[in-house]
Parts: C-alpha cells; sequence; structure tokens
C-alpha cells in the first residue's frame, strides 16, 4: 500500500461537502482509504489516527485542503489525487460562485437578513464559539452545528445566552425543528401539539417521525447538544426551552429526551417540570423512573413509549405499554420460523448509526437477553476489546468518534457500515444483523441502493457455507423524506429484511429470536 498527502493552501472548503468527495474517492478503484479535509490540528489528528498522515500532511495550515489517500499502487494513488483534484476545481468555482452572491460574514449576513433571529454556525470547532458570542451579542438565537468545541466556551455562551434571554442549541446539535424548518439532520415532519426537547439528534428524529406516523406533529423540536445534562453545563439550554415552550400557546405536550444525565441534573429537571403547567413526558436512556414517579411524573422507558403515552396524555385516556403494535401471536411465530433457520449462529450483531437507536437498542436486548457487548456498553466489563471486531451478541455504535475520525458519519456514508456487514456475514456464530436506517435532511440520498449489493453478499456467501442470517431493520423516516420511506421499504423488503415499524420493536423482535421465539 502507498500512502500520501497533497496539500492545496488557502482553499476553505465545508466539511459537509469534504465529506462527501472523500466518500466519492473511496469507491475508486484500488483506493484503501481516502479523505479530504482541512488542515487543521485536530483534523491532522484524525488522520495521523487511522494512518493516513504523511509529512506533506503535517505542514499543513488550518486554510489550507489536504487530500489524503492510501491505495494499492502509485496508479491508484495518482487516480484518486487526480480525481480530487477535479472534484475541488469543480466546487472552488461553485464556491466563488456562491461567495458573489452571499454574504462574506456574518455581520454581512445581517445586512442581508436583518430581521433573522437565529444563526446556524457550522465552523470547525476552534472558531465557532467565538462567532457564536457574536450572534449571541447582537441579539440572536443561535444553533451550533459544529463540535469540538471546547467546554468551558460552552458553558460561557449558554451562561452569556441566560443573561440575554436567549437560546444555545449545542455545540455538536445535529438536529432542530423550528417553525417548521428543519435544521441539520431532520425528517419532514407535520406541524401538531407536541414540542420536543432533546440532548440527543436521532431521539428527536425518531420521535416527530412516530408522532407524524400517528397523525400528529410538532410546534418545535429544540436540540440542545450532548453536553447540556451533564454536570459541568447543569442543562442550561433545556431549562431555557422548558421555559420557551411553557409560553408557546400551541404546544400542548412536550417530551424531553437524553442520553444518560447526571443523576443530579436530571433530579434538577424533575424538579423543575413538577411545577409547570404543561403535561411533560421524560424519556432519560438509562435514567430513574422512581425519581420521576416521586414527583408524580410521566418517565417513558424509551422513545416509542415516550410517543404512545404523549399521544394517550394529549387524548386524555388511560395508557397501557405495549411491546408491539401488531399482532404479538403472529410475531411470535415468525421469530419462532427464523430461529429454526439460524442453526449454530445463533449470536445478534446489531450496526447503528443512530447513537440514541443505538443505546435504546442496547438496553432494549439487555433486559430481553441478557449481556450485550458494545462500544457504548452499560457495564464496563462489556466493553469490546476492539471496537472494530464484535464478540457474542453485540450492538455497535458507528456513529462513534472512533468510527468517524476522518470519515464522514454513516448516516451520510454507509461505506464503514457495509464492509463490517460484511465482516459480520463471515462470522460462522452471526445470525441476525439488526440495523437503522435514517432517512431525512442531510442523510445518504438513497440508503437501500448501497445496503442491498452488501445484504445480497452477505447472504450469498452464508448459503455457501448453509448457513442463514436473518436482517432485522427499522427505516427512521416518512413518506415527505426526499430519499421517499415507501422507495426504501418495498426495496428493503424484496431482499427478505424483516422491517419493524419503530426501532425498539425491531430491538424487541430480535429479543424474540434470541430467546427462541417465547415471548
Amino acid at each position: 500500500m502507498i500512502t500520501r498527502n497533497i496539500v492545496r493552501n488557502n482553499m476553505y472548503f465545508d466539511s459537509i461537502m469534504l465529506m462527501s468527495l472523500s466518500s466519492t474517492l473511496k469507491e475508486l478503484e484500488g483506493v484503501d482509504e481516502a479523505s479530504v479535509i482541512m488542515g487543521s490540528e485536530t483534523n491532522k489528528e484524525i488522520l495521523e489516527g487511522i494512518g493516513l498522515l504523511t509529512q506533506d500532511g503535517r505542514g499543513a495550515k488550518p486554510g489550507d485542503v489536504i487530500i489524503a489517500v492510501r491505495a494499492k499502487d502509485r496508479k491508484g494513488v495518482d487516480q484518486v489525487v487526480a480525481r480530487a483534484e477535479e472534484l475541488l476545481s469543480v466546487r472552488s468555482v461553485e464556491n466563488q460562485e456562491r461567495k458573489a452572491q452571499l454574504p462574506r460574514s456574518y455581520e454581512a449576513a445581517i445586512d442581508s437578513f436583518p430581521a433573522a433571529n437565529l444563526a446556524l454556525i457550522s465552523l470547525p470547532g476552534q472558531y465557532a464559539g467565538r462567532e457564536a458570542m457574536k450572534v449571541l451579542d447582537s441579539g440572536r438565537h443561535v444553533m451550533i452545528f459544529s463540535d469540538n468545541v471546547p467546554l468551558e466556551e460552552e458553558i460561557l455562551l449558554k451562561k452569556r445566552a441566560r443573561d440575554l434571554g436567549l437560546l444555545v442549541m449545542g455545540p455538536d446539535c445535529g438536529t432542530a425543528i423550528i417553525n417548521g424548518t428543519a435544521l441539520g439532520f431532520a425528517n419532514v415532519v407535520r406541524r401538531g401539539p407536541f414540542g420536543i426537547i432533546g440532548a440527543s439528534g436521532t431521539g428527536i428524529q425518531e420521535v416527530s417521525v412516530l408522532l407524524h406516523r400517528k397523525g400528529y406533529g410538532i410546534t418545535q423540536a429544540i436540540g440542545l447538544g450532548g453536553r447540556d445534562l451533564s454536570r459541568e453545563v447543569e442543562a442550561m439550554s433545556m431549562l431555557q426551552a422548558i421555559e420557551a415552550l411553557e409560553y408557546d400557546t400551541e404546544t400542548r405536550v412536550i417530551l424531553l429526551i437524553s442520553k444518560p444525565p447526571e443523576l443530579e441534573v436530571a433530579n434538577l429537571i424533575f424538579d423543575t417540570v413538577r411545577r409547570k403547567k404543561k403535561e411533560y413526558i421524560i424519556t432519560f436512556l438509562k435514567g430513574d423512573p422512581e425519581e420521576a414517579g416521586r414527583r408524580g411524573l410521566h418517565f417513558a422507558s424509551g422513545l416509542e413509549d415516550a410517543v404512545h403515552q404523549a399521544i394517550a396524555v394529549h387524548e386524555k385516556r388511560p395508557y397501557t405499554f405495549r411491546p408491539f403494535t401488531t399482532d404479538l401471536e403472529g410475531l411470535v411465530k415468525r421469530a419462532e420460523e427464523e430461529r429454526m433457520k439460524l442453526g449454530k449462529s445463533d449470536c445478534m450483531r446489531g450496526l447503528f448509526s443512530g447513537g440514541t437507536l443505538a443505546d435504546e437498542a442496547l438496553l432494549i436486548l439487555s433486559r430481553e437477553v441478557g449481556d450485550i457487548h458494545s462500544n457504548i456498553p452499560l457495564e464496563e466489563r462489556l466493553r469490546l476489546a476492539d471496537s472494530f471486531k464484535s464478540h457474542g451478541n453485540t450492538v455497535v455504535d458507528l456513529g462513534e468518534d472512533e468510527f468517524t475520525r476522518g470519515r464522514p458519519h454513516p448516516m451520510i456514508d454507509y461505506t464503514l457500515r457495509c464492509d463490517r456487514l460484511g465482516q459480520e456475514a463471515r462470522d460462522p456464530s452471526c445470525g441476525i444483523i439488526l440495523l437503522d436506517v435514517v432517512l431525512g435532511y442531510g442523510a445518504h440520498p438513497d440508503p437501500a441502493s448501497v445496503l442491498l449489493p452488501a445484504i445480497q453478499d452477505a447472504q450469498a456467501a452464508a448459503e455457501v457455507e448453509d448457513r442463514y442470517i436473518c436482517f432485522v431493520a427499522y427505516i427512521c423516516g416518512t413518506e415527505g423524506d426526499p430519499q421517499h420511506y415507501d422507495r426504501q421499504k418495498a426495496a428493503l423488503e424484496e431482499q427478505g429484511v424483516i422491517l419493524m415499524p419503530s426501532n425498539a420493536q425491531a430491538a424487541r423482535f430480535v429479543g424474540l429470536m434470541l430467546k427462541g421465539g417465547s415471548n
């Protein structure tokens, strides 16, 4: 293998565009790895970590572009570099045309759009905080899509916003829907009486999608960033968002979503909302329902459970938890039939692009079948020694930093997941592969088109060894999403993938199979 870095000076490009370009280069013949990335110190560390940084790349400055490639021979390297140069040239011309039409700075943007009251920032983390402070000081709310913003800057920004009566969404806020406008990764959903406040991007997506499918909709979906409910940040943005939706006359029921918050921060939220006038449904994964119960609050076991509770509260009717919304007897029979085909290949592998969806599946499967190994384990003893190698029953969050350094997020680029799918299929112990497929703005334009060849290859490889692999999946999306939900569903089902109506039900169906089909 040959590794090479080419540096192009003073060529700034948006990180999302560079991720897309990197994905295109990886598909070229003979390419082992490729990344086109800005030359910041953080990005050079990323390239170093995946073995793609050379001496030439080390000399790059933050305003330079690094073309990093590893291929089997010099011809392959030259081919990738030439294609990258061609694409960058095209994008550079497009950028110049766009720059001629768009403001060149935040101040110029305000001159062009003086009535705007919210700014979205997507810059390298070391610059995002400074620009976000400018937004706040101009009297506007801000969503910070950028990650790698120092914790102390997040705290400073959120304190400043609180003093000014403004809201900071983020840093690392991937999803929001404000007044019907999708920001970041989000789905096309209708307006309705439910408000969502979440320190979780795919958690917000799942809840908004399930509400939409039930014929309801949302007023606002306010993202917070993953650190908001930490001990250091103390839920500053969640508390402000709660106040905002309390005074929103269109919002009737509010859903709070988070990955595991700190105990004292969770209790702060519980004590806050118990004094509010509106109804709250709280979904803190791995949270303590007893603490909520002692305060008379609604606490949901997961994302779908939260949606069903919220609808029942809104409709003023009793609620009873149901693990499946379809025919249970039929599902048990199907699980038994699938289980009989597995033989000795009786291990499950969950390959997730959505972090909160992975967390939810991990919780459910742990309750159903016991120990689940993971790179985001419930117990440290169950942490994978190598996140790139599964062990026994495994759930992997492919959106974690260890997988995304120098690569696009798996919701954008399916290359890593398809490679991992093939790896799992070659393991004689693997009989079940569980997947999430996230649609919406920002996600891959046609997930089925890249998943199906990988699934077909896996099925063929297993058949040669007289083995069977059962594929179970959940599609998080709506008929209005640009990927066309019905088209994705039909394509996957035609290939024999078992599709379930929610992430939680997909995990429970896998649980039925692992337990031999018993309920």
